[in-house]
């Protein structure tokens, strides 16, 4: 079942007629309220998102769903008129998954509802076979729970930066080029600029205080995690 939680009527009804089209099941919302209330007993394979709601917005909702166990892991899509990098980098910092801006084709839309879909559950093929923790010097990373401690001590971190520092970790000495992150931590399909790693990283660094040195800089080419 895909959720929709927009406000306009028309493009809500619009995105719901294209997913039952192609087959999928769907749920619409046009407030927060009614999303979270009709959401109670329903399995979401994803999640539409407008930004600009009544009540509490986009960016609220997906706090509120990456908090709860029950749908910390459910793809979300965000789609909105704004088209500011910042607007599109906090949303992804934040754990959405894509980002669609307004006004959008439909056959994009569901395009980037399936690769939503695909990726997400490649993500559960890969997560089957991952480690419940991965430690490298300082820092620990409990996967079961979603935390990271450094010396023992618990670091608050976004879920692009706690992606990002897992895939370096769970590979040590491995070198990743800034198109490899992109692709494994923010999704094939993300038109994002290179610097929005450079950026995670060097927020990443400063969380991570003295640890934050296992982060390497590959000259010309990207990043690796490696203790010397």
């Amino acid at each position: 079942m895909i959720c929709i939680v927009e406000d306009d009527k028309e493009i809500r009804e619009m995105e719901s007629y294209a997913l039952k089209s192609a087959g999928f099941d769907v749920f619409a919302a046009s407030s927060s309220e009614e999303f979270f209330k009709g959401l109670v007993g329903k399995s979401a394979e994803a999640i539409v998102l407008d930004v600009m709601l009544p009540g509490s917005d986009g960016f609220s909702i997906l706090k509120k769903l990456r908090e709860s166990k029950e749908t910390s892991a459910v793809p979300v899509m965000m789609v909105t008129a704004r088209t500011a990098e910042l607007d599109k980098i906090k949303g992804l910092d934040s754990g959405a998954d894509d980002y669609l801006t307004k006004p959008f084709g439909i056959m994009e839309f569901l395009a980037r509802v399936r690769a939503l879909i695909r990726r997400s559950d490649m993500q559960k093929q890969k997560e089957d076979g991952e480690a419940d923790f991965v430690t490298l010097g300082e820092i620990s990373i409990d996967n079961l729970r979603h935390q990271v401690s450094v010396s023992g001590n618990l670091v608050e971190l976004t879920f692009k930066e706690y992606e990002l520092l897992k895939l370096l970790c769970s590979a040590p000495g491995f070198v990743f080029s800034r198109e490899q992150l992109m692709e494994h931590v923010w999704g094939i399909d993300m038109s994002i600029e290179s610097r929005t790693v450079d950026m995670h990283i060097k927020t990443l660094r400063k969380k991570l205080g003295v640890a934050g040195d296992i982060i390497k800089t590959v000259r010309n080419v990207g990043y690796k995690a490696a203790l010397s």
